[in-house]
């Protein structure tokens, strides 16, 4: 297959290194991804100057790079429309350092990138290492392998497939939905040594639902890999025959 890879850890992370090395023996692939971190860029596009973008080489391997200096959305917006030479089959974007679980996937720059793939046509998968202290992307690497050489174009054009991998071996794979995150705590207030006051945004997450076992929040904490399919169409379908009927008295 032909797959353009992406991030929001940048070009160097240890992530994306690991996923190149994990498919470049089987696949074709294209690396754009963002010449410096860009986590929780979200879905930002650059318009307000031009983009730069920098060749990048990997030794020993027949993969070709390119660093940009923009965000997620932006790489593989350009990758797409003018750096890959034809249409991927895939676009994957990870292996991101860190979960994107929840609503978590609405800051994404990770599953922002997979979108952006998506909304382009092609099929896309974010994946993500649910940890920010244990470093070994194997078993995030295999199971992204086996998933692209069993199921291959089988992968839905509908939906991106959002993957959490557990900091240990799987249990086993879930199918999911998001779970419902949020953040406490969020703002730390601080006195810089000029005496002005600043705030530190960070935060700690509370899940609602974090005892719904069809929910990624709990696959992952259990010990299982999550995979969510996601989708850009955020219509709440189930309320528009309501809507209609509100707007009809409104009109009447």
């Amino acid at each position: 297959m032909r797959i353009l890879i992406s991030n929001d850890d940048g070009i160097e992370a240890e992530g994306i290194n690991q996923l190149r090395l994990f498919l470049q023996e089987d696949h074709e692939l294209f690396v754009v991804a963002p010449d410096r971190e860009r986590s929780a860029s979200g879905h930002k596009i650059t318009m307000d100057r031009p983009l730069r973008v920098k060749e990048r080489t990997y030794p020993g391997s027949r993969t070709q790079g390119w660093a940009v200096d923009g965000t997620p959305a932006d790489c593989v917006k350009l990758g797409l429309e003018a750096l890959v030479p034809g249409p991927p089959d895939l676009v994957i974007a990870g292996i991101n350092f860190g979960p994107n679980l929840g609503t978590d996937v609405l800051y994404s720059g990770t599953v922002s990138a997979a979108l952006e793939g998506l909304i382009n046509g092609v099929p896309a998968i974010a994946i993500s290492l649910a940890s920010y202290e244990y470093y070994d992307f194997s078993e995030a690497g295999k199971l992204i392998r086996e998933l692209v050489t069993k199921l291959g174009k089988e992968i839905t054009q509908n939906s991106l497939l959002n993957i959490n991998i557990p900091p240990c071996r799987p249990r086993g794979i879930k199918v999911t939905k998001l779970g419902n995150r949020r953040y406490i705590n969020i703002f730390d207030k601080r006195i810089d040594p000029r005496g002005k006051v600043y705030f530190w945004m960070g935060g700690e997450p509370f899940d609602k639902d974090e005892e719904d076992p069809d929910t990624d929040v709990w696959a992952v904490r259990e010990g299982y890999a999550s995979i969510t399919p996601l989708h850009f169409d955020l219509t709440a379908h189930v309320n528009i025959g309501n809507l209609k009927t509100m707007i009809k008295k409104l009109e009447g």
